[in-house]
């Protein structure tokens, strides 16, 4: 009897290990902040173009406020927020708060050109007309945006949204000091984001800037510390100085993702000339466009990331033989991206090439023919060598309008988070204060003249 039982045990030993192949894939979800969006049906939500960093005369642009609103509407943006440097966004037909550090505009005799109540009225509306017709559909004001630290050589700036009302109106900032902008807005019950990155770190000097281990704690620790601030900018302008902040973005999300915090992407065009607006923004997928989904939609990250620009020695991988440069033609687009047990769909449009990355290195990558219909594409991480070691899986389209990305889609293998803790030692103490000594502008502008003199 003792004979035949084993028999059989053994036999549902076997019969188990072959009815269960995922286990041998590893026990893990994926976890995707597009898990709630309705891709299709009466119900599906809509895809909205945003862009949350832009400027006009009201700081260093030169566009007149109401001119970069309207080109804005003009151009298909379905929400805008104005987040001029040291100044809270008002609603647009508000006069904007003026600040010392711009009065040179008034010199130099730009204007500052509130919208009118009509003007308002017509484009959050859209019976506002373009090319002589109503739009049919209006553009989100957002206000309360500013990016701080206005006045920083290094160009070390956050974007606060949704601040109290003047609450940033001329912080100066400090020179390499994003934390205390990031503080600001946390201690004012706001959000945040890093903007261009890759323009403080001068990383257009070489892609090893961006995975340089110093660089990346020092991004990392700030994300770590506030929970207010979201993410960072993977697309900013043309890219012409930050074409590997996607790259530095991987590089964070690695070190973050160990205790809990979800790095957001985002990607604006930091719009100070009219031939910025259409260069980089993002399609925020949302029930309806209002305030209330945008502010939702930014912490969740249910949002892609779209550039017009990548210059094809800024292009990793397979993606290389595109020389992504500013065209009418459509940008790449998702239709989808679902989940389904470790299975990813991906329906997409507009594009040559789609390219998966996870833990900072492209994983697959599939050739298609550029076209306007809808492309289905799904990848199976159980047939992926080494998936379950994978922190973080995201998705790049690459075509002949530019390249639009996905945000990361965590790999859950129910590891609980570690604990962050800042480091509060004496050495760490005495570095910071050593830090914001050599920070102060004048030791800034010593070196700025020593490197011009050296690079001569």
């Amino acid at each position: 009897m003792k004979k035949v039982l084993s028999i059989i045990m053994a036999m549902l030993f076997i019969v188990s290990a072959f009815a269960l192949p995922s286990s041998a894939k590893g026990d893990y979800t994926i976890v995707s902040p597009y898990e709630d969006v309705i891709w299709s049906g009466k119900n599906a939500w809509g895809a909205y173009k945003g862009n949350l960093h832009t400027h006009s005369t009201v700081s260093d642009a030169e566009m007149d406020y109401n001119e970069m609103i309207i080109e804005h509407y003009n151009q298909g943006f379905d929400f805008l927020a104005m987040t001029d440097h040291g100044v809270t966004g008002k609603v647009w037909n508000e006069e904007p708060t003026h600040i010392p550090l711009y009065l040179y505009q008034y010199i130099i005799g730009n204007k500052t050109t509130k919208l009118t109540d009509e003007e308002y009225e017509g484009i959050t509306t859209g019976t506002y007309p373009v090319n002589g017709q109503a739009r049919g559909k209006g553009m989100t004001c957002v206000t309360n945006g500013n990016e701080l630290n206005a006045l920083t050589i290094t160009k070390c700036h956050v974007n606060g949204m949704f601040l109290p009302d003047h609450k940033g109106d001329n912080y100066l900032g400090y020179e390499n000091d994003h934390e205390g902008a990031v503080r600001l807005a946390d201690k004012a019950g706001a959000m945040s984001f890093i903007n261009h990155p890759g323009d403080w770190l001068n990383s257009n000097r070489g892609i090893e800037i961006v995975s340089d281990p110093e660089n990346v704690k020092y991004f990392s620790d700030i994300l770590l510390k506030y929970d207010s601030c979201l993410g960072m900018e993977v697309f900013n302008e043309r890219n012409h100085v930050t074409a590997y902040d996607r790259i530095l973005w991987d590089n964070v999300l690695m070190n973050c993702l160990p205790y809990g915090k979800r790095v957001i992407g985002f990607s604006n065009n930091d719009a100070h000339y009219y031939e910025h607006i259409d260069s980089s923004y993002s399609v925020f997928m949302m029930e309806e466009n209002n305030v209330e989904n945008i502010k939702k939609t930014m912490q969740s990250g249910a949002f892609f990331c779209v550039t017009r620009e990548l210059r094809n020695n800024d292009i990793i991988g397979p993606a290389e033989e595109f020389d992504v440069r500013y065209s009418e033609t459509p940008y790449p687009q998702f239709t989808e991206l679902s989940v389904d047990g470790h299975k990813v769909t991906v329906k997409a449009k507009n594009c040559n090439l789609i390219q998966w990355i996870a833990n900072g290195k492209i994983f697959e990558s599939k050739t298609l023919e550029q076209s306007e219909d809808e492309t289905t594409y799904v990848i199976d991480l159980d047939t992926v060598e080494n998936a379950e070691d994978f922190m973080y899986i995201r998705c790049e389209l690459f075509g002949e309008g530019g390249c639009m990305l996905s945000q990361a889609l965590v790999i859950d293998d129910g590891t609980e988070p570690l604990e962050y803790v800042a480091d509060n030692s004496f050495k760490a103490k005495m570095a910071n204060f050593w830090h914001r000594f050599t920070s102060l502008r004048i030791f800034v502008l010593i070196k700025l003249l020593i490197d011009e003199i050296l690079d001569r």
